[in-house]
């Protein structure tokens, strides 16, 4: 018989752990890493433009350095996707990280020297896009796996909310720090985030994940991504849509942005400012989508795709730097709850074991277009005229976001009661964004995750 001292106290019981049940160990390194990373990252953005400006270069210049880093992100993120479900994914997630920290320790050097030229920083943005394209599909796989039950949605919510709070921090601290100490010292910075970042995803325990059945070999496992992939009208409609709209933010965000801010609006510190809104219009979305659960996900995402238009329209003006400023964040809080739905739907439907492949191809048709956009974007702008180019941007964007709506399984789709045991009978969740990448970036493009 158990004696009452043995016995825990009523009061003590939920003392012990205060965090939600969701909120895992996996979970929480996956998080401290991301904002880790997220700080480093949208500083050394802003950096490597005005680093190329330092050098002599132009507006060419700088979507020549961008595309340097999407091409191959957009090259290898099939293979990557691939490998993170073939290899353990913390694994490719640390290797990745350790590239990125190196390419990104020697751009810091190159710059601090002031003996930078362009074909250098094109050679080591572009080290640095391959890392991620390894990264991101294992990223995104990995955070799909460390998440179930019914709380995955305000799971992905918070993870976003942080990601995207240190993405103010970053940007406001970067572009403060490009204009007081110079880029270099900006890009040192995101060295040693990429370093503390990979250090903290090597802690990652995998033992609760399913082990994986070998497949028949790298192309048969792409094979069955694209199948899966093809076979879902939602999937690459969206991606499709997404293709265009990234490629469109990346010459926005890479090129137009800054340049307006220099000619327009005073330099480096109001565009820091305008994107450090974005993210707090990122957060302000994540925090609604803790609360709200809109049964049809896609269709109330992809509605919020339209304001993602608002900071090209902004910048054609162009408005003042308080009017770029809140276009910006009207921006964050649409995409936040596109970002949001777009997980929850991918955890739902998405088989555990292929989420990697999956989100590569997701990866690879979002930022397809990243290359073109931002080496084309210098000579549209020469075209047509500035104004005249971001515009077409913000046209082009509804356009492409009013057709996917036509598609019937983006207005019909609806949340299940249930997601813990779907696709396969595996806990599942979802970039970044890069996003983060994505895109970050991701980004803020989901790339830049």
């Amino acid at each position: 018989m158990t004696t009452p001292a043995a016995s825990p106290s009523p009061r003590r019981a939920p003392s012990r752990s205060r965090r939600p049940e969701w909120a895992g160990r996996n979970y929480l390194l996956l998080t401290a890493a991301t904002i880790v990373t997220n700080l480093g990252t949208h500083g050394a953005l802003i950096a490597t433009t005005w680093a190329v400006f330092e050098s002599g270069g132009d507006a060419g210049d700088v979507g020549l350095v961008a595309m340097a880093r999407f091409a191959p992100l957009v090259l290898f993120l099939l293979i990557g996707g691939a490998v993170a479900d073939r290899l353990p994914r913390h694994r490719v997630m640390v290797a990745a990280n350790a590239l990125n920290c190196v390419s990104q320790a020697a751009f810091a050097v190159l710059v601090l020297s002031g003996e930078a030229r362009i074909w250098q920083m094109m050679a080591l943005t572009a080290l640095c896009g391959t890392g991620q394209a390894f990264f991101n599909p294992a990223a995104e796989g990995m955070l799909m796996s460390s998440v179930s039950g019914e709380q995955a949605s305000r799971a992905f919510a918070v993870f976003r909310m942080a990601m995207h709070g240190a993405a103010i921090g970053g940007a406001a601290l970067g572009g403060a720090l490009v204009a007081f100490v110079g880029p270099g010292w900006v890009l040192a910075i995101d060295a040693v985030a990429f370093a503390v970042a990979g250090g903290l995803r090597a802690f990652l325990d995998v033992s609760g994940i399913p082990d994986r059945a070998p497949g028949g070999g790298l192309f048969s496992d792409l094979r069955e991504g694209w199948q899966e992939f093809v076979g879902r009208p939602w999937l690459w409609s969206i991606v499709a849509q997404f293709s265009v709209v990234v490629g469109l933010i990346g010459a926005v965000e890479s090129v137009y942005g800054p340049l307006v801010a220099r000619d327009e609006l005073g330099g480096s510190r109001p565009w820091g400012i305008a994107l450090a809104a974005y993210g707090a219009g990122t957060v302000a979305g994540a925090v609604l989508m803790t609360r709200w659960k809109p049964r049809r996900m896609l269709f109330v995402g992809t509605l919020c795709v339209f304001p993602i238009a608002l900071p090209s329209a902004a910048l054609a003006v162009p408005l003042d730097a308080a009017g770029l400023t809140a276009a910006m964040f009207v921006s964050g809080v649409a995409i936040e709850v596109f970002g949001v739905s777009w997980m929850t739907t991918m955890h739902q439907e998405i088989p555990e074991e292929k989420l990697s492949r999956v989100s590569a191809y997701d990866w690879f048709g979002s930022t397809a277009l990243l290359p073109l956009s931002t080496a084309l974007a210098g000579p549209a702008e020469s075209a047509f005229g500035r104004s005249e180019a971001l515009w077409g941007a913000a046209a082009l964007m509804v356009l492409v976001t009013a057709l996917v709506l036509f598609v019937p399984d983006v207005r019909n789709l609806t949340r299940r009661p249930h997601t813990k045991e779907v696709a396969g009978g595996t806990a599942q969740g979802a970039q970044g964004a890069q996003e983060g990448a994505s895109a970050d970036a991701e980004g803020a493009l989901r790339g830049n995750g």
